[in-house]
């Protein structure tokens, strides 16, 4: 496998950044905001869009975050055990526009997933997703947002994007299958 770097510390600092920009102006304020990270690597990447919005706003953002195990429509064929993270929304959603937060957006069932968990944890006013990357491959019928970068892959592909919170590292990579010979 062979790997190629699409985005670096700067260009991805800058992405977030301008997601940060886009959550706040398409709602008008950040007032009525709760951030909800899809684990593992949404969690960061929602706090650090909190963070980004405190700086700018000067508004606090809750910020939450979902394990979707259970609400997973493959969990058979993912793990005959598989680990369980805690979610954890303090935050009330009633009423609210909830982001959930993502690195990565490809098939969807991610995202139909924890549009499932975050119901039940109350109603709220509007669902938004922001996600790092978009990869394309859709099988459900979800959009993005807010994207910091589109990114065209093919099915063989892999995207990682690693964050310094788990991986000592800001960066997205595409891993490319070596050719058979």
């Amino acid at each position: 496998m062979s790997e190629r770097r699409i985005l670096g510390a700067d260009e991805l600092r800058r992405a977030l950044t301008r997601i940060a920009h886009e959550i706040v102006e398409r709602d008008g304020g950040a007032a009525d905001l709760v951030l909800v990270g899809i684990r593992s690597r949404g969690v960061p990447i929602a706090q650090r869009l909190a963070a980004l919005i405190e700086q700018h706003e000067g508004v606090t953002v809750p910020v939450g975050s979902l394990d979707i195990t259970y609400y997973r429509d493959d969990l058979t064929r993912i793990a005959h055990a598989p680990i369980v993270q805690r979610s954890d929304l303090e935050a009330d959603v009633a009423g609210r526009t909830v982001v959930l937060v993502d690195d990565v957006l490809y098939t969807g069932r991610t995202v139909r997933a924890a549009l499932d968990a975050l119901t039940d944890h109350g109603r709220p006013r509007a669902v938004r997703l922001a996600v790092l990357v978009d990869r394309g491959h859709r099988e459900l019928p979800i959009r993005a947002d807010f994207v910091g970068k589109n990114l065209p892959t093919n099915a063989t592909e892999i995207v990682h994007v690693r964050v310094v919170e788990t991986d000592e590292v800001d960066e997205v990579v595409i891993e490319q299958p070596e050719p058979a010979a």
